[in-house]
C-alpha cells in the first residue's frame, strides 16, 4: 500500500476577505438584519438580568421568618424575563432566517452564472464532481457563518460584557480578574489551536472534491471502465483519495478532542476560584447569600455559551473555509466579457467575414495562421482537413468562445467583440459533431433550442430532422428519457435530435459541424435532403470530413496546419490535382472498397 501523505493546500483568501464577499448579499435586508440585532441586544439584557432578579429573591427569602414575605412581584418578573430571553431569541431566529436563505440562493445563482460565463477554456480543464462539491459546502457554510456567529458570536461576548460590567461595580474586582484571564486564556487557546487545525480541514476539503470528481468520473465513463476491466485501477485511485481524506479526518477529531480537554480544564478552574471566592465573602460576611447564587447564576449562565463558542469559533473556521473554494470560483476572471458599450447584431443580412485571424490556445501554441475568407448572406461554405487541421476551432471563434490573438471576425460587417454575446449565439444555430444532450425527455432536448416553442414546432422541427417516427415508437414518446449525456440513444439518434434542435432555434446562421458523421448512409443521404432544405437562405458554415457531403458547396476551404492552403469550388479543386484533389480520390478509394465487401458478404 501507498504511503499516505497529508497535503497542505494553501488558502487562497482570508477570512476576512470572504466575510466581505458575502456582505453585499446581505444588504438587500438590511431592515431585518437591524431588527434581528436589536432583538438580540434585548434578548441578551432580558438574559442577564434573571440572575439580578434571582439574587433579589434569594435575599427576601433569608430574612428571620417575623420578616419573611413571599416576593411574588419577584417571582412574576423572573418568569417574565425568563420568556422574554427565550421569545426574543426565537422572533430573532424567525426575521433573521429570510436574510440567510436569501444570502445563500444569491450566492447559489451567482456562482452558477458566472460558471456559465467563464470561457470555454475554463471549463475544458475543470473538473464537475470538485467544482459541485466546492459549491455545496460552500452554500452550507454561508448558513452556519450567519447563524453562529451573529447569533452565538456576538450574543456570548455581549453577555460577557454585561456580566463583567454588573461585578464590577457590585464586586471586588479580583471577581473581574479572575473572569478576564479565564476568558483571555480560552480565546488564546482557541484560537491558536484552531488556525494549526485548519490544514486537516482543507486537506479534508480537497481530498472531498477529488474523491468525488473521481467517483463522477468513472461513473460517467462506466462503459470505457468495463471494456478495459479496469474496476479494481478505478477503485484503488478512489481510495488513495479517500486514505489521505480518512488521515486528515482522525487528526482533525484527535486535535479536537485535545482541544475540547484544555478548554474544560481552563473553565473549570476560572469557575472554581470564582466560587471559592464569593463563598470566602459569604462566610466573612461581606457578600449575601443571594450573591453567591448570583455568581454561580452568572457562571453557569457564561460556562455553556463559552463552552460553545470554541465549538461555535471551530465551525465558522471550518465553514469559511468551505466558502473558500466558492469564492474563488466567482473571483475567477471573465476571459470572454462584454464591452460597456456592447450592442445588439444587427440582422439585416447574415454575412460573415474573417480577416487575418490568428489564433492560440496557448501562447507557444498558435492554431489559426492569417485565415481570411467570405461566407455571403444565404451562401454555404465548407471547411475540410485532416484533424487537428484548426476546422472546429473556427466555429469556436465564431461563437466567440475564445478571443483572437488578432486580425477580426464580422457578422453581417459588426466586429463580433463589439457585439453582445448572446445577441451573436442567438443568431448562430449549430449541429456539433460530439452531441451532448441532457438527462431529460426527448421534447425537452429538442425544445432546447427554443423553450418557448409549442409542441406543434417542436414536433415539426423532429419531422424535418428524420426522428419523429422513431420517437413515435418508443413506449414513453416524446417523454423518454435519454440518460446521462443522452447515452440511451445511439449515436445517429442524438445527432438527429441535434438537428431537430438547431432547425427549431431558426437562426440566420447555421454551422454543421461532420453533422451527418454518426449517421449510416441511407440516413446521412435523408438528412443531408433535410440540411439542404433548411439552409436555403441561410448562411452556412460546413465542417466536413467527408468530401462527398460538400460537393456541392459554394465554395470550399481546405486547412492543413491551421493555414487555408485551398479554396474553390468542387470542380475547380479537383482540376487543380492539390491537396483536395488528394482526398478526393483516396475516400472515393475507401468507399469502393467498403461497397466492394459489403456486396460480398
Amino acid at each position: 500500500m501507498r504511503p499516505t501523505r497529508l497535503e497542505n493546500p494553501s488558502a487562497n483568501r482570508n477570512d476576512w476577505r470572504t466575510i466581505c464577499s458575502l456582505i453585499p448579499y446581505l444588504w438587500e435586508f438590511k431592515g431585518r438584519i437591524f431588527l434581528a440585532l436589536l432583538l438580540l441586544v434585548m434578548a441578551k439584557l432580558a438574559s442577564v438580568s434573571v440572575p439580578l432578579v434571582m439574587k433579589e429573591i434569594v435575599d427576601v427569602l433569608d430574612q428571620p421568618s417575623d420578616m419573611l414575605v413571599l416576593p411574588v412581584l419577584l417571582v412574576i418578573g423572573y418568569g417574565v424575563l425568563r420568556l422574554c430571553s427565550t421569545l426574543f431569541g426565537e422572533i430573532r431566529d424567525a426575521v433573521f432566517a429570510r436574510v440567510t436563505q436569501r444570502a445563500i440562493r444569491r450566492v447559489a445563482i451567482r456562482v452558477f452564472e458566472h460558471l456559465h460565463a467563464l470561457s470555454l477554456r475554463f471549463h475544458l480543464v475543470r473538473q464537475t464532481g470538485g467544482v459541485s462539491r466546492d459549491i455545496e459546502r460552500g452554500s452550507r457554510g454561508i448558513s452556519f457563518l450567519l447563524n453562529f456567529m451573529i447569533f452565538n458570536i456576538l450574543p456570548t461576548f455581549l453577555e460577557i460584557g454585561l456580566v463583567t460590567v454588573i461585578l464590577l461595580s457590585n464586586y471586588d474586582i479580583w471577581f473581574t480578574i479572575i473572569i478576564l484571564v479565564t476568558l483571555s486564556a480560552y480565546i488564546a487557546l482557541t484560537l491558536i489551536v484552531t488556525e494549526w487545525r485548519m490544514i486537516f480541514r482543507r486537506t479534508m476539503n480537497d481530498m472531498d472534491s477529488k474523491a468525488n470528481t473521481r467517483a463522477i468520473d468513472s461513473l460517467l465513463n462506466y462503459e470505457t471502465v468495463k471494456y478495459f476491466g479496469n474496476e479494481s485501477w478505478e477503485a484503488e485511485r478512489y481510495d488513495d483519495h479517500l486514505q489521505k481524506w480518512e488521515t486528515a479526518a482522525v487528526r482533525n477529531q484527535t486535535s479536537l478532542a485535545a482541544l475540547n480537554a484544555g478548554q474544560s480544564a481552563i473553565i473549570a478552574l476560572g469557575v472554581t476560584l470564582l466560587m471559592l471566592l464569593a463563598s470566602d465573602g459569604v462566610v466573612k460576611g461581606s457578600m449575601s447569600l443571594g450573591d453567591l447564587v448570583l455568581i454561580n447564576a452568572f457562571m453557569l449562565q457564561l460556562y455553556m455559551p463559552l463552552h460553545f463558542l470554541g465549538f461555535v469559533y471551530r465551525e465558522i473556521k471550518h465553514s469559511l473555509t468551505d466558502m473558500e473554494k466558492m469564492f474563488t470560483l466567482l473571483a475567477e476572471k471573465e476571459e470572454i466579457k462584454d464591452k460597456e458599450n456592447a450592442f445588439d447584431l444587427v440582422k439585416e443580412d447574415a454575412s460573415i467575414r474573417f480577416e487575418k485571424v490568428n489564433f492560440s490556445y496557448e501562447s507557444n501554441r498558435q492554431i489559426l495562421f492569417n485565415i481570411s475568407f467570405d461566407i455571403p448572406a444565404g451562401r454555404n461554405i465548407a471547411v475540410v482537413g485532416h484533424s487537428g487541421s484548426g476546422k472546429s476551432t473556427i466555429s469556436r471563434l465564431l461563437f466567440r468562445f475564445y478571443e483572437i490573438t488578432s486580425g477580426c471576425i464580422l457578422v453581417n460587417g459588426q466586429d463580433i467583440r463589439n457585439i453582445t454575446q448572446k445577441s451573436l449565439r442567438a443568431a448562430i444555430g449549430i449541429v456539433p459533431q460530439d452531441t451532448i444532450l441532457f438527462n431529460e425527455s426527448i421534447y425537452y432536448n429538442i425544445a432546447y433550442g427554443c423553450p418557448e416553442a409549442s409542441r406543434e414546432e417542436v414536433i415539426e422541427a423532429a419531422k424535418s430532422a428524420h426522428i419523429h417516427d422513431f420517437i413515435e415508437s418508443l413506449p414513453g414518446k416524446y417523454e423518454t428519457a435519454v440518460g446521462e449525456r443522452g447515452l440511451k440513444l445511439s449515436g445517429g439518434e442524438k445527432q438527429r435530435v441535434a438537428i431537430a434542435r438547431a432547425i427549431l432555434k431558426g437562426s440566420e446562421i447555421l454551422i454543421f459541424d461532420e453533422a451527418t458523421s454518426a449517421l449510416d448512409s441511407k440516413s446521412e443521404k435523408a438528412i443531408q435532403r433535410e440540411i439542404k432544405r433548411i439552409a436555403v437562405n441561410r448562411t452556412t458554415l460546413t465542417i466536413a470530413h467527408r468530401l462527398s457531403t460538400i460537393a456541392d458547396a459554394d465554395q470550399i476551404l481546405v486547412m492543413d496546419k491551421g493555414k487555408i492552403i485551398e479554396r474553390g469550388s468542387h470542380q475547380e479543386l479537383l482540376v487543380a490535382k492539390g491537396f483536395y484533389s488528394q482526398m478526393w480520390e483516396l475516400q472515393q478509394q475507401e468507399e469502393q472498397t467498403r461497397a466492394y465487401l459489403a456486396s460480398n458478404i
